[in-house]
């Protein structure tokens, strides 16, 4: 029987089709708050290859349809902002589209601070980094965090309080001036907890730049500086670049926060393109990674994208120096940059530009008399051989930048197809000149280029180890063999010496917290089974008086004296303070004073052991938290009187010693590596400065001590830390 329709029956319908969309973009993104890169111009394959299978993923026949819609969307995005580059345009903000190497810098840097020399060494630190990766372009002046909340000194007086004072830190700025560094200095949103600076933030660090010489402020935890920072600045006539720590949340502050740091870098294998620098190519960022110890990823994504780096390695006083191949990476990539720096931030930037091998990536540059192409290989092995089509015209000469040749192109229909190598995980940049124009100084460029890529970056170590730390000696006293007046002899005895470094950042990373002699690098977590002879503590921490006898005495007064003794009053302690604990005294003032009187600062794991005895107690007197065996908290902005050092006998520990516990912290050991000294600090303070978790955190217990960095008595000095004395015993 047949299925046709019957004589003069329609022929049914196919199924209805729709008219296709109108509007060709292929790629899409939100004009709302986003996040920090662009989509990827190919997306990750289905189930079950989402997470195997990127090596699918081929982004070459849809890259051009990629940056015609991110165009379009860029377009829109600026008039939806409302944008203005004039700030950009500003001739005094010039030189921050050429800062391409940054970094922050501890002051406690033993490289940028000599501390027995008492002085600034600014060029020092500046060789070092020069000779190792090729120098910086600017420096963020790092003298708050950690240390800040000891006690009441507020981010402002901090600066104040480094050697010399404001008019030494004058000074400072003008000698990385002579050498080319411009200066940034920080600001604190977080800073609400400590004396109060009076103005608001933006009027303060708009002074302190101003009376200081520095060029730019860094906005620490900032997503995006306010516009009153800026406004302020120029008030005054001293007009700052800022630069968030992190991606603007606001893409409207990328008018007035003319850099910014970047993190967290995807490690897709195609790179992603920064947002910030696709809707305004003269923004610089610099990428941070604290943390990183092999920064091949983050060298890629800043090469791809045009953007700079952080080079900042003394993290908190923990050493995290750039390996050798990535110093070096940093050194080449930093040279093209300053080479060419107008076309790091060319507005006609173009990211993923036609390459030929599979998982290599480049971007376009271009100016009117010249082209810039970076590349990178995200491969694990080299690639030789065809690189880059471009279009050609008549005349344009190619070079190989990044190994300092030149390329001859193989022309075919128009375009020029360039060959040259690739190491793994590695980097090339190809210059393309134009007819009858010429680049400046290129053959002595391209000759330091060769000259450099005679060492492959493979070749360098790739090894990270952990800066090493020794223990300052302490030289011991004459031996006693019964307790001297006002002292308590601790019996000789083993005892498990188990204590946490309570640094907020750092993780479990080998070279974080201290070196015990006994162990063979830094780490937060300490346990060691100690045999301690016998010796003698005093039962109180020293106080006022016994420390104004000592210069009645003695006549001592330190070479630095910034601070000394800040709470006194006409040479002598406030009435009533008679019986407190001396406080506003430096490690070196307290080894003056146990030098004086016969004795020395404890070990760190004598105090410990004096604490605790044998048992393992987390407190002087037992398990228990008991408030009343400690000073009263003092969360209030400034600082209040400590406790007279008796006032709590009910915090004795099993061996009688008094006031070990949150009335003012106590010195014990230095530390020290090439680059930071450090002081072991134990039994923790009253004051508990709030608003903040980023402040000096307390050590109660006595399985934890606090870490904190020295400089220079005049800075090291605190209202919260004290000391107490130790003698040998016979």
């Amino acid at each position: 029987m047949s299925d046709a329709p019957a004589a003069g029956t329609p022929a049914p319908l196919p199924p209805p089709q729709r008219a296709p969309s109108a509007h060709a973009a292929e790629f899409q993104l939100s004009h709302a708050r986003n996040g920090p890169h662009l989509p990827l111009p190919a997306s990750a394959p289905g189930w079950p290859f989402q997470n195997i299978g990127h090596w699918k993923m081929d982004i070459r026949p849809r890259a051009e349809a990629w940056r015609r819609d991110f165009r379009d969307w860029r377009r829109e995005h600026l008039t939806r902002m409302g944008y203005s580059g004039a700030n950009y345009e500003r001739p005094e903000f010039a030189w921050a589209q050429r800062n391409f190497v940054h970094a922050q810098m501890m002051v406690e840097d033993r490289f940028f601070y000599d501390p027995v020399a008492r002085r600034y060494t600014v060029d020092r630190y500046l060789d070092d980094l020069e000779a190792r990766f090729g120098g910086i372009d600017s420096v963020l002046l790092w003298y708050v965090y950690p240390n800040v909340g000891i006690d009441d000194r507020n981010q402002f007086e901090l600066a104040a309080d480094l050697p010399g004072g404001l008019a030494g830190l004058k000074q400072v700025v003008a000698d990385f001036h002579r050498r080319g560094v411009k200066v940034f200095i920080p600001t604190m949103p977080w800073d609400n907890g400590t004396c109060p600076a009076g103005v608001p933030d933006w009027v303060a660090i708009a002074r302190l730049a101003k009376e200081i010489g520095a060029d730019g402020v860094n906005g620490d935890t900032y997503s995006g500086v306010p516009r009153a920072f800026l406004d302020a600045a120029d008030a005054i006539g001293h007009p700052l670049v800022f630069q968030p720590e992190a991606v603007p949340l606001s893409d409207e502050a990328l008018m007035w926060n003319l850099q910014s740091w970047g993190k967290h870098i995807p490690t897709d294998v195609i790179p992603a393109v920064s947002k910030l620098k696709w809707l305004e190519p003269r923004h610089m960022s610099n990428i941070e990674n604290r943390w990183g110890r092999d920064r091949t990823n983050d060298f890629h994504y800043i090469f791809f994208n045009g953007i700079g780096y952080n080079a900042w390695e003394n993290i908190w006083g923990v050493w995290n120096q750039l390996t050798p191949r990535d110093a070096e990476t940093l050194r080449r990539i930093a040279t093209i940059y300053r080479q060419f720096p107008s076309h790091v931030v060319s507005l006609d930037w173009e990211p993923y530009a036609t390459t030929v091998q599979h998982s290599v990536f480049a971007s376009r540059f271009p100016t009117a008399d010249s082209t810039l192409w970076t590349v990178v290989n995200r491969n694990e092995y080299e690639v030789a051989g065809d690189q880059l089509v471009v279009a050609h015209r008549e005349g344009r000469r190619y070079f190989d930048l990044w190994n300092g040749s030149a390329l001859t192109p193989r022309l075919a229909g128009g375009q020029a197809t360039l060959a040259f190598p690739l190491e793994s995980r590695g980097f090339g940049a190809v210059l393309a000149v134009e007819p009858g124009r010429e680049v400046a100084d290129l053959e002595k460029f391209l000759a330091r280029m060769a000259a450099l890529a005679r060492t492959p970056l493979q070749s360098l170590s790739a090894t990270w180890r952990p800066l090493l730390q020794e223990i300052v000696p302490v030289a011991p006293t004459r031996p006693h063999a019964t307790a001297p007046h006002g002292m308590v002899t601790i019996p000789a005895g083993e005892f498990d010496f188990k204590v946490l470094g309570v640094e907020i950042e750092g993780f479990t990373w080998s070279g974080l917290d201290f070196q015990y002699p006994w162990e063979s690098t830094p780490r937060r977590a300490h346990w060691h089974r100690l045999q301690v002879p016998a010796f003698h503590l005093d039962r109180f921490p020293v106080t006022n008086a016994e420390f104004k006898a000592f210069l009645d005495a003695s006549g001592y007064h330190p070479a630095d004296d910034h601070h000394f003794l800040r709470h006194w009053q006409h040479g002598a302690p406030p009435a009533g303070w008679e019986k407190k604990p001396v406080t506003w005294v430096s490690l070196e003032d307290a080894r003056a004073y146990a030098a004086w009187a016969g004795k020395r600062l404890p070990r760190e794991w004598e105090w410990h052991y004096a604490a605790q005895g044998t048992d393992g107690r987390l407190y002087p007197w037992g398990n228990d938290w008991r408030p009343a065996a400690m000073p009263k908290p003092n969360r209030g902005r400034t600082l209040t009187p400590p406790d007279d050092v008796d006032a709590h006998p009910e915090g004795a520990s099993p061996f009688g010693v008094m006031d070990l516990v949150g009335n003012v912290w106590q010195w014990t050991d230095e530390f020290r590596d090439a680059h930071t000294r450090a002081a072991a600090l134990r039994g923790g303070s009253a004051y508990q400065p709030q608003t903040s978790h980023w402040y000096f955190p307390q050590a109660y217990q006595l399985d934890q001590h606090g870490k904190y960095l020295l400089m220079a008595p005049g800075k090291d000095r605190s209202g919260m830390i004290g000391f107490r004395c130790a003698a040998d015993a016979s």
